[in-house]
């Protein structure tokens, strides 16, 4: 073999051979590790008796030396040496070994590479490999000992130049030693020197051995090269439980769930039983495919075989109930779980943080993180510390909630177990901070992070730009470049949305260029969205038309929603009119486009394409807007929706809220009354009061029930109206409140009578 291995050359006389009488070795240990599996001694001679889990060390070895060390059997230090094994004592194991020494047993090969192997799997390589060279002999199980222990303790590189050192001595590797080297460059990420032992294997056609197709595998599966990792699989002649168990991680590993669970169907059809980790392997590809029907059929292979209560596998089963939205079937299997991991406590929180993410309307999106908020709460009276990914997740629901108090607590608690420092954790603070409303707290939190990424770097560029403070926005992203931080496409995308948004057009087009040609970012729709955005809110239509049709992509509803209220608001129905066909036919069955449509519709008086609309609404059984507003005090969540009259004290809401829009309208507030069309006639137009509606009626609340100077933060489950956006900026004035809207669009932070948005958003 003319290739080389690291730091010693491979030289021609050194060329590997197969020896045929190792070439059937079995991919397991050569030592047994359980007691059971004791060797059975067959002489009467009581020393030969002793049980080791009873009799203290110094006692066995007392008893051996008064019964005479020529009468001791060389088997006398097997249960001993697996006791030392058994309770991972290098201690025990030393005061083994010197007796082995003293007796003069260490001249025996079998009892030398059973030290070797226990001073191995105790974690001592250094002794494993002092006894290993004071070995008279060595055979190819003493080599293939040292060469798992380097490999079992993290030290790859040494068992590759065990392996040298073998090939030298003129020992001859069998396929078992073989399949150790090729994970120890699995475990070195060493992919060419992997191909040298493949190539090898080639020469010698061994490739058909379970051991080495096995190593092979896991291999290439590394590498990210799937088909070379199935062809190592398929060219296995005995495919064993761990072959296929293999051969199936690799596919998910590599983004082919699919196949991988096509491969479990045929294995179970080669009737090849599979083990725990098979099926656990299995559950985590149904997850990420959200194939919930197979994964009901592992359950029931799981219960049969006896692995149902193994909590890797229950967890599995939850996750996978999380992610295909089954929170009932989630909560059962947790509420029936004896012992909950923290990695069972984070796949709950995960679940429902991610089930907020996928659900249709911000009111079960509320109703979810309300629960994981209730699931943090438990883990905490279990007595189970979070750690960093529990934290994340939490933060990350408060963010969606606009739940400050919460992710102040959480804050608190982070710090207080060292976890803040954790970079992922401080992102998260520093996001939640943003959502929430808090720039200045989002800031301070940035500028204590010890080491900031590129994620915290973007995070709070996002936010300043998010709250309207364009120039620091950008002069955060100067100081980011400053530092050394290369920006990525996200980051852009912030840095336009701050130049679009504070209308410095020639600035944000010539950053679209510079992203481009210096840093050769290729535009995604984001960036695009921020430019066209930007047109609309300066009045400039036919800008913001042009340079849509000039995009590499087809418009999103985002960029054809925000034209039409551009349209709106202009008047400019030729394009409105475009625009509305094309967001039909993308989003045909929202309320929310079809309430935009009408909108524009009534503002050109155009009664009769309302009139349409309302039919079209009719005919597609497309639902009214479910028009929902909470707010978060003390840990408990209470929801409003227009001219609810059920809430309790109702009378008393509704008065402190006319109370409050009579002060406004001495400051100049005129309120804006929806119009609707009758369904009689098509002519007769109707207006309706939007003074009940459900944001107005939360803040109301939020007013009287928090202290005063406290900010008020509510969620909103749709689009806010005109009216509505208004009003809320003379009740920041009037009270001297911060207000923070979340929408179903974005964040609107009111302080002092201005919004963020800087009126600029999309209204219904």
């Amino acid at each position: 073999m003319a290739s080389s291995f690291p730091s010693v050359a491979v030289t021609p006389s050194a060329t590997l051979k197969l020896q045929p009488h190792f070439r059937k070795y079995p991919p397991t240990s050569y030592f047994p590790t359980d007691k059971s599996q004791s060797i059975s001694l067959q002489k009467s001679h009581r020393l030969t008796h002793l049980d080791p889990s009873y009799l203290d060390y110094r006692e066995a070895l007392s008893s051996a030396k008064e019964e005479g060390l020529e009468d001791l059997e060389l088997s006398f230090y097997v249960p001993l040496l697996q006791e030392c094994l058994h309770k991972g004592s290098i201690s025990d194991t030393k005061i083994v070994h010197g007796h082995v020494v003293k007796t003069g047993t260490h001249q025996d090969i079998f009892v030398m590479s059973f030290l070797v192997n226990v001073y191995a799997k105790c974690g001592n390589m250094e002794n494993a490999r002092k006894v290993f060279d004071k070995m008279p002999r060595r055979d190819d199980i003493a080599w293939s000992t040292l060469l798992v222990g380097y490999v079992q303790n993290s030290q790859p590189k040494h068992a590759i130049r065990g392996f040298q050192e073998m090939l030298y001595a003129g020992s001859y590797p069998s396929n078992f030693t073989l399949a150790i080297a090729l994970n120890a460059c699995t475990s070195l990420q060493s992919l060419k020197l992997g191909d040298q032992f493949h190539a090898y294997i080639i020469k010698y056609n061994i490739g058909y051995d379970a051991s080495i197709g096995n190593a092979l595998c896991s291999l290439y599966s590394k590498f990210r090269k799937l088909k070379l990792a199935l062809n190592a699989f398929r060219r296995i002649k005995e495919k064993n439980v761990i072959s296929w168990t293999s051969a199936i991680s690799a596919c998910g590993d590599n983004g082919e769930a699919a196949k991988g669970l096509r491969l479990f169907v045929e294995m179970l059809s080669e009737d090849i039983q599979p083990n725990e980790f098979t099926l656990t392997t299995v559950l985590s590809q149904c997850c990420e495919i959200q194939y919930l029907e197979l994964g009901s059929q592992v359950h029931s292979l799981c219960a049969k075989f006896g692995y149902d209560s193994d909590i890797r596998f229950r967890n599995s089963m939850l996750y996978l109930y999380l992610k295909c939205g089954c929170i009932g079937e989630a909560q059962i299997l947790f509420n029936g779980m004896d012992y909950h991991s923290l990695v069972t406590w984070n796949a709950m929180i995960a679940g429902h943080a991610q089930m907020m993410e996928h659900t249709k309307d911000n009111l079960s999106a509320c109703q979810n993180g309300i629960e994981a908020l209730n699931v943090f709460s438990k883990l905490n009276r279990s007595g189970m510390k979070p750690d960093l990914f529990t934290f994340s997740s939490v933060l990350s629901v408060c963010s969606r909630l606009v739940a400050l108090e919460q992710g102040e607590q959480v804050h608190a608690q982070a710090i207080k177990t060292g976890f803040l420092s954790d970079v992922v954790v401080s992102s998260s603070l520093i996001n939640m901070y943003n959502k929430c409303g808090s720039v200045e707290r989002a800031s301070k939190a940035f500028l204590e992070m010890s080491t900031r990424t590129l994620i915290s770097w973007t995070s709070m560029i996002a936010g300043f730009a998010q709250h309207g403070r364009y120039q620091q926005a950008l002069q955060l992203f100067e100081d980011m470049k400053l530092a050394g931080v290369r920006p990525n496409a996200v980051t852009f995308v912030c840095v336009l949305s701050a130049y679009s948004q504070a209308g410095m057009v020639s600035e944000a087009l010539d950053y679209f260029e510079i992203m481009q040609k210096e840093y050769k970012i290729k535009p995604v729709m984001d960036h695009y969205t921020c430019l066209v955005d930007m047109f609309v809110w300066l009045g400039q239509l036919e800008e913001a038309f042009n340079f849509i049709k000039k995009m590499d992509f087809e418009p999103t509803e985002s960029i054809w929603s925000n034209l039409i209220y551009g349209c709106q608001s202009q008047g400019n129905l030729e394009i409105g009119y475009h625009a509305a066909e094309q967001l039909l036919s993308l989003k045909p069955k929202d309320s929310e486009t079809y309430m935009l449509l009408s909108n524009m519709y009534l503002s050109a008086g155009q009664y009769e394409y309302v009139s349409r609309v309302k039919k079209i609404m009719e005919e597609e059984n497309i639902r009214k807007l479910n028009d929902w507003s909470w707010i978060s005090i003390k840990d408990r969540v209470y929801s409003f929706k227009p001219n609810d009259k059920a809430q309790p004290q109702s009378s008393l809401l509704y008065k402190s809220l006319e109370d409050l829009v009579s002060k406004a309208k001495n400051l100049g507030y005129e309120m804006l009354e929806s119009v609707e069309i009758s369904e009689e006639e098509e002519d007769e137009k109707t207006t309706s009061p939007t003074i009940y509606h459900s944001e107005k009626l939360a803040i109301t609340f939020g007013l009287e029930k928090l202290p005063y100077s406290s900010p008020i933060r509510v969620v909103k489950s749709t689009l806010m109206c005109r009216d509505c956006h208004n009003f809320i900026k003379y009740v920041s004035t009037l009270t001297g409140r911060e207000i923070v809207v979340k929408d179903s669009r974005r964040l609107h932070k009111f302080v002092n009578g201005q919004c963020s948005c800087g009126d600029f958003g999309c209204f219904l």
